[in-house]
């Protein structure tokens, strides 16, 4: 390992747990809000009481994690290329668990290989967006995410 990457790895790790904590609360009340909204159709977070595997999560984890993904109402690829760019805090891109906020819809990130009959056999809808939370302050996320699903 090159030197100042050591010391960049030792440096971030002692931050670590704040940001994971952060992370975690931050992801927990943004799903809260989400499933709440009028313009989402469904958020998949074990954090929520109605996913699936909530009382497993809850036994097995101390926090639920900074990734969630949702999907519109509108179900369709041309609603998230209008939603995603409206977004001023979380930015768009393939990769995960940065300290700033990403967005990554699979239909451009993960599985832009595939196609959308493709997607679809997986159990990928056209309007899943997944949203991986920084370090942001909350409710600056929600607000953005409340601002950028006006007219959904």
């Amino acid at each position: 390992l090159h030197p100042m990457a050591a010391y960049l790895l030792l440096r971030g790790m002692k931050t670590l747990a704040l940001r994971i904590r952060q992370q975690n609360a931050s992801a927990l009340q943004i799903a809260q809000f989400l499933e709440g909204h009028p313009a989402v159709e469904r958020v998949f977070y074990p954090g929520l009481a109605s996913h699936p595997g909530h009382a497993i999560a809850s036994r097995q984890m101390r926090g639920f994690g900074g990734m969630l993904s949702f999907m519109l109402r509108e179900n369709s690829f041309d609603a998230v290329r209008r939603f995603v760019p409206r977004l001023r805090y979380a930015h768009a891109a393939a990769n995960l668990g940065a300290v700033e906020t990403i967005v990554g819809p699979p239909a451009t990130t993960s599985h832009v290989e595939c196609t959308a009959a493709e997607r679809a056999a997986m159990g990928i809808p056209e309007s899943l967006i997944r949203y991986s939370t920084g370090i942001e302050e909350t409710a600056d996320l929600i607000a953005d995410l409340e601002q950028a699903l006006h007219g959904f």
